[in-house]
């Protein structure tokens, strides 16, 4: 079994454990991890498996323990297992919303992705005006500037689903990391490899049945979330309100969506009009954004072969773009790896993949209709 150390928020080692029942634990490039652990409540060190202390695979691979619960049935000590179930460190993040700064409306931030996802962390846990909101543990690692330009705005939103958002839309990745020197949880954005069969710098990695990498696959096609087009719409009533358009399809092609952007201002702090091309930027962006989540059309999910010709954490990682390919389904696509579980049993070790966004829940689904309506804008 693959050993787990039991650490407190203070970087205390509490014990290794490497005779649990079963375990798993999911990376996820955009949102948040978890990990699901059972093991007998007998076993050495298990009275360290309480809630907030960490279960640390790897600095990389660190959970928060959220959850425990037991029961005792006819079979006595024997089956008498502790369910303990936590998060990713990345999860401290949703314990903070996003405050704007005090003499604007919306915290607004513009540049390249990582400037943008570390400023607000950066405002709301490393060095937040308000220090009861600041943790301490928390640093940002040094910024390399990486990923597309983009401009996003903020209020009282949950920090990580703003931290998720702007990374499914630009790509970039982001972690919270152990660094036992410094005794820190680190904070950093992540890009991904090129393993797709069409380029030449690196060795490619083409996840296929045929070729023995997938021992399943889940192949998805659908319209059901789909929209092409958007009218946002700006400040102003009736015929007066800014309205831009987006998205040129024609015809039966042509999937149309309203987007309300109202909170997008006109005028700055000092009350002086904002430049009309800016604000047109900004709505142009807003719509651009909302329409990045209801573009999926195409989801794959499939169990990798463990003893595939490509070794896990070695050939390929965690948002890396890679090759999928069904010869008998007629699809080859070109996708990130966008989540990855590594399950452990008494019968072996597998590993199951999630490859470019997951399918929409029911949940997500009444959460964009629901932002239309809503004063506070959901992108």
């Amino acid at each position: 079994m693959q050993p787990i150390r039991i650490i407190t928020l203070g970087f205390e080692l509490k014990g290794e454990i490497d005779n649990y029942e079963s375990m798993w634990f999911t990376r996820s490039w955009s949102g948040i991890g978890q990990i699901e652990l059972r093991i007998n409540r007998y076993k050495r060190h298990v009275e360290h498996l309480i809630k907030n202390n960490l279960i640390m695979i790897n600095p990389k691979k660190v959970f928060i323990i959220k959850h425990r619960e037991i029961e005792l049935d006819e079979n006595g000590k024997a089956t008498e297992n502790w369910l303990i179930k936590g998060l990713s460190l990345k999860a401290l993040t949703s314990q903070r919303q996003t405050l704007p700064p005090s003499h604007t409306a919306y915290d607004n931030k513009q540049g390249n992705t990582e400037t943008v996802l570390k400023h607000y962390v950066d405002r709301n846990i490393v060095n937040p005006a308000d220090i009861r909101r600041r943790m301490d543990q928390v640093i940002l690692a040094e910024n390399q500037n990486r990923g597309p330009s983009i401009s996003w705005q903020s209020r009282f939103k949950n920090l990580a689903e703003e931290l998720s958002e702007i990374s499914l839309i630009t790509g970039t990745g982001w972690d919270i990391s152990v660094d036992f020197t410094l005794n820190k949880f680190v904070f950093d954005t992540q890009e991904g490899n090129n393993l797709t069969a069409g380029q030449v710098v690196l060795p490619p990695v083409i996840f296929s049945p045929q070729f023995e990498s997938l021992q399943s696959l889940h192949y998805t096609e659908s319209e059901l979330n789909y929209k092409n087009a958007a009218y946002v719409g700006g400040q102003g009533e009736g015929v007066d309100r800014r309205i831009v358009e987006i998205g040129d399809a024609s015809g039966i092609d042509r999937h149309e969506i309203f987007i309300d952007a109202r909170d997008v201002e006109e005028k700055d702090e000092n009350e002086q009009p904002i430049p009309e091309s800016q604000v047109i930027q900004t709505l142009t962006d807003r719509g651009n954004h909302q329409l990045s989540e209801l573009l999926q059309e195409e989801y794959l999910e499939g169990q990798v072969l463990t003893k595939s010709p490509f070794k896990y954490e070695e050939d390929y990682d965690l948002g890396d773009i890679v090759t999928i390919q069904s010869v008998d389904w007629g699809v080859t696509m070109d996708t990130r790896i966008t989540e990855v579980k590594e399950i452990y049993e008494t019968g072996g070790y597998k590993l199951e993949a999630t490859f470019g966004n997951n399918r929409p829940t029911l949940i997500k689904k009444i959460k964009q209709e629901l932002s239309q309506i809503s004063g506070e804008v959901r992108r």
